[in-house]
């Protein structure tokens, strides 16, 4: 079940400061579309006070039902636009991502990043990544390999920091979901299934200096 307009969302933005994060907020869906909810400048529940938001921002956020059911999902910031009062556009999410139990929020950036994939003894592959955060990352692989969801892969994700130097990263993730794409290929959105505190640290600061990057452009 989606949301609709005039519903009221609940949200969280992602920080790296935990005190931030945690900082309960509340908006108004004011349109939709196909990809898009347009919401209303998020207000602290607290303090009363508006909440500046910027392009790439995670939110986590969850959304009412009948019988109070909260429903959670993630979702980010796609873009703004001034009417009678500034709108802020945010993915849509797909129902299949909606959930009543909530979950940590990461966050989650746009990036083309190289994964070295392994299945099984006999099926390795490179593949790049559509996004990444801080529990899990989609990337697009060829439709030959024959993924499907609850498969456990092997991974290594090159990361480029802002200073020059690369680091590589290494977890197992498990497949969610594969959407099939055009030319053969298909998008693999998958959560980590282990993963060391360090090397999801690695993940994080990648995220965080590619949301600045977004920020100053």
């Amino acid at each position: 079940m989606l949301p609709k307009v005039n519903q009221t969302l609940f949200l969280q933005v992602a920080s790296s400061d935990e005190e931030e994060a945690g900082v309960d907020y509340k908006s108004r869906i004011a349109d939709m579309d196909d990809d898009r909810m347009m919401i209303e400048i998020p207000i602290n529940e607290r303090t009363g006070r508006y909440k500046k938001l910027y392009l790439g921002d995670e939110l986590s956020a969850f959304f009412i039902t009948d019988g109070g059911v909260k429903n959670f999902f993630s979702t980010h910031v796609l873009g703004f636009k001034d009417e009678a009062i500034r709108l802020i556009a945010v993915e849509k999410p797909d129902p299949e991502s909606i959930t009543q139990m909530q979950r940590r929020s990461f966050l989650r950036v746009s990036a083309e990043l190289e994964l070295a994939v392994k299945l099984n003894d006999h099926v390795r592959f490179l593949a790049l990544t559509d996004d990444v955060g801080g529990g899990g990352i989609s990337f697009i692989a060829e439709g030959k390999w024959k993924l499907k969801p609850e498969d456990i892969l092997e991974c290594w994700l090159a990361l480029p920091y802002k200073n020059g130097s690369i680091e590589h990263a290494s977890f197992r993730m498990e497949i969610v979901r594969v959407k099939p794409l055009i030319m053969g290929r298909d998008q693999i959105m998958a959560k980590f299934n282990a993963i060391t505190d360090g090397e999801r640290q690695k993940i994080i600061r990648y995220c965080f200096e590619r949301q600045l990057q977004f920020r100053k452009n």
